[in-house]
């Protein structure tokens, strides 16, 4: 076995036989007086030792680190679709209805709507490749992330259509480049706390309360209800 040899002087690297192991002898480019360290002095390293299921020649197997998937089975799927068709025909009826009752159901309906858009959403949207919540965590998740959701309509009556919009039409009709600023901030808002709820990332989290902000505008729509929340 080769030993390898530093010459201290000019700093030249080289191997020689074990046999000159403990004697000195001249640098191959300096000349100058070199001791040859003893093998027992050589640092070896070893590979780490592997432990675990191995094939017959001794290498080891790696197998991949399983992942539970989550899939939705045809009872939720036909839950969903029911739950879709039941809100759609809720929305055709209060079409009829006096603009002040409107009203009152679409801010109920945007706090009740918010958990299960945002639980829909995120069976769609989530990164595959990631765990996925499930059980109680992914309820009380969607849950609070729902009620933020919802919690965006308030701050948007209360702070800009209050401010701006709460006038009888026409005298109220909106500035549509302010009102295309509001609708950003409000996803960008609504992109965050996706992204904080379920740790989407924030294009991801946009896409995400977009399903809910698109889903509330449809239900004004059927009810006969312009998208802006304070119409009548």
């Amino acid at each position: 076995m080769a030993i390898d040899v530093l010459c201290i002087k000019c700093k030249t690297r080289f191997q020689v036989s074990e046999k000159f192991a403990g004697k000195s002898g001249p640098c191959p480019k300096c000349k100058a007086t070199i001791k040859i360290p003893e093998a027992k002095e050589q640092v070896v390293i070893h590979a780490p030792e592997t432990t675990g299921t191995k094939t017959a020649t001794g290498q080891p197997i790696f197998t991949p680190i399983k992942r539970t998937e989550v899939k939705l089975g045809v009872p939720q799927i036909a839950l969903i679709v029911g739950s879709v068709l039941v809100v759609l025909i809720a929305a055709v009826v209060f079409r009829s209805q006096p603009m002040a009752m409107k009203q009152l159901a679409s801010m109920i309906g945007a706090v009740l709507l918010g958990p299960p858009l945002a639980f829909a959403a995120y069976t769609f949207l989530r990164d595959d490749e990631l765990e996925p919540y499930q059980g109680t965590e992914v309820l009380l998740r969607s849950l609070a992330c729902g009620l933020a959701f919802a919690a965006i309509w308030g701050a948007y009556w209360l702070i800009f259509a209050y401010w701006y919009d709460f006038k009888p039409l026409p005298v109220g009709q909106p500035n549509w480049p302010i009102m295309g600023v509001v609708v950003a901030a409000m996803v960008v808002i609504g992109a965050l706390i996706s992204q904080a709820s379920f740790e989407l990332e924030v294009t991801t989290g946009a896409l995400h309360y977009g399903t809910y902000l698109a889903a509330t505008i449809l239900l004004r729509l059927l009810m006969g209800m312009g998208p802006r929340w304070l119409d009548r």
